[in-house]
Parts: C-alpha cells; sequence; structure tokens
C-alpha cells in the first residue's frame, strides 16, 4: 500500500508539472511573436516568482505562526549560488531559443538534457550506475530525437542556445537535488527553495541581458518608447501571466525533484514532449508550404 501511494503522489505530482509546462511552452513562443526580447521577460518572470514566493512565505509564516527557512550568507553563496546561476542561464537561453527554432526543433535539442542529468547524476553519486537504467535513458531520448528529425526546421544558432542550455540543465537540477533533500539546509519546501534562489538567478543573467537586449529595448516602441498606453498595459498583463505561469512551474518542479529526483523529472519531461510536438506539427508544415 505504502508503494502504491508513493507512485499516486508521484503520478500527481507529475500531471501538475505537465500542465504548467506545456503551457508555458506555447507561451513563450506565442509572445516571441510579438515582443522579441526573451532576456528582459525572464527577468521580469523572476521578480514575479520571487514576489509570489515572499507573498506566500508571508501568508504560511501567519497561518502556522513559524519561522520559514532562512540560509546564513555562506550557505547562501556556497550551495544556492551555483543552483541560481545554471538556472538562470537554463532559462534565460531555453526562452532566447524560441526566436529561432520550432516548438519540434526545441523539443527535440531540449530531450538530450536528460543525458546530461544522468551523467551529473552520476558524478555526483545521486544515482547508481546500472546498466538498465543509462539504456532506458538513451533509448528514450534517442527515440525522442528520431521521432522529432524529419519534422523540423533546424537553425544552428537557436540549437546551439538549447543545447547548451540542456548541458546547464543537467547542472541545475542535480544542483537543485543535493540542495532540496539536504535536510539541515531546510529548503524542502518548493516556496522556499524559489525565494532564496530568484534574486542571485536575476543577478546571473541580467549581464547578459544587458549586452545583448539592454539598447534595442530602450529604444524599443514595445514599451519604453511607447504611444498608447493601452497597449502597454495589454504587454504588461501578458508578461505578469507568463509569471505566473513560470511561478506554476517551478512550484511543481521543485515538489517534483523534492519528492523524487533530478531523473525522474527528466524522463518525465521526456513523455511530456509528444503533445507539444503534436500541437505544433501543423503550424510547421504551414511554414514549410511557403
Amino acid at each position: 500500500m505504502a508503494a502504491l501511494g508513493r507512485a499516486a503522489l508521484a503520478a500527481a505530482l507529475v500531471l501538475l508539472y505537465y500542465g504548467f509546462s506545456i503551457g508555458i511552452t506555447f507561451y513563450n513562443k506565442w509572445l516571441m511573436k510579438s515582443f522579441r526580447f526573451p532576456l528582459f521577460m525572464t527577468l521580469l518572470h523572476l521578480l514575479v516568482i520571487f514576489g509570489l514566493s515572499a507573498l506566500a512565505r508571508a501568508l504560511a509564516r501567519c497561518c502556522t505562526g513559524r519561522p520559514r527557512a532562512e540560509l546564513s550568507w555562506s550557505d547562501y553563496l556556497r550551495r544556492a549560488a551555483p543552483t541560481a546561476l545554471s538556472t538562470s542561464l537554463d532559462i534565460g537561453l531555453s526562452n532566447w531559443s524560441f526566436l529561432y527554432v520550432t516548438v519540434s526543433l526545441y523539443t527535440m535539442t531540449k530531450s538530450s538534457a536528460v543525458l546530461f542529468i544522468l551523467l551529473f547524476s552520476l558524478l555526483f553519486k545521486l544515482e547508481e550506475v546500472r546498466v538498465a537504467l543509462v539504456l532506458v535513458v538513451l533509448l528514450i531520448a534517442g527515440g525522442l530525437f528520431m521521432f522529432t528529425y524529419k519534422s523540423t526546421q533546424f537553425n544552428t544558432q537557436g540549437f546551439m542556445l538549447v543545447l547548451c542550455a540542456s548541458f546547464l540543465g543537467g547542472i541545475r537540477w542535480t544542483l537543485t537535488q543535493i540542495l532540496m533533500q539536504k535536510a539541515e539546509l531546510g529548503l524542502q519546501n518548493p516556496i522556499d527553495t524559489m525565494f532564496h534562489l530568484q534574486p542571485l538567478m536575476f543577478l546571473g543573467l541580467f549581464p547578459l541581458f544587458a549586452v545583448f537586449e539592454g539598447l534595442p529595448l530602450s529604444v524599443s516602441e514595445k514599451l519604453f518608447r511607447f504611444h498608447e498606453a493601452g497597449v502597454l498595459f495589454s504587454l504588461i498583463g501578458k508578461l505578469f501571466l507568463g509569471g505566473i505561469l513560470a511561478f506554476g512551474l517551478g512550484f511543481s518542479e521543485f515538489l517534483l525533484v523534492s519528492r523524487t529526483s533530478s531523473l525522474t523529472l527528466s524522463i518525465a519531461g521526456i513523455f511530456k514532449e509528444s503533445p507539444c510536438m503534436s500541437f505544433s506539427k501543423p503550424s510547421i508544415q504551414k511554414v514549410k508550404k511557403h
């Protein structure tokens, strides 16, 4: 019965993750058609996540009367900083890639993340070396790659962005699992984890934004040089909606990792990709005809 209970809990967490993950994948591709500043979008989403996390912590403290987890500066910089930096770059590069690639090519390339997660899980001794485990991961990733290979439009720049994001994702989720499963740090709750990571994630991604998007955004009529207030408020609303989706995705991801493992999250993510590819194929075929 205990095993069935754990399996049911894992299945429920995976379904929660699927909903937010599929939603934000298509949200990113949809928004990139009209607002081509993915790094700024990611920074704004990080601020929304931090604000919602701080609000949730304050409400929990008021309701329970118990203090929330607080990391010392030593633990914050030594343990949280590497996780935050790899996370911010993974998310930033992934969002940036939607300027250049279709959802199918993104899906195909991002599926390689499971290989990097397996590699780093073995290096950090989070998983034991088992032939069956390695074979299953290779078959899943290889099968997804072959399934999407002929239905994609290749773009070198976008491909390299997603591949770098996949490599960073392997580091990100391995470090996240270590961070959340260390009882002495007290970050088993996803809200506490997100609250502590967002400031460092923002600082880690901001230099990249300043170099590649700072000047173009400052002279863009989409934001700072707007002509109609209605258009500006509509854009802010769309960006805030993405922040809410990102908060839900982060919560579901961290919850799944804390209850299972980073490898479980990655394998679940691969099975999630099939509906993403199915929904994106009509638009890809349409592009090919022109």
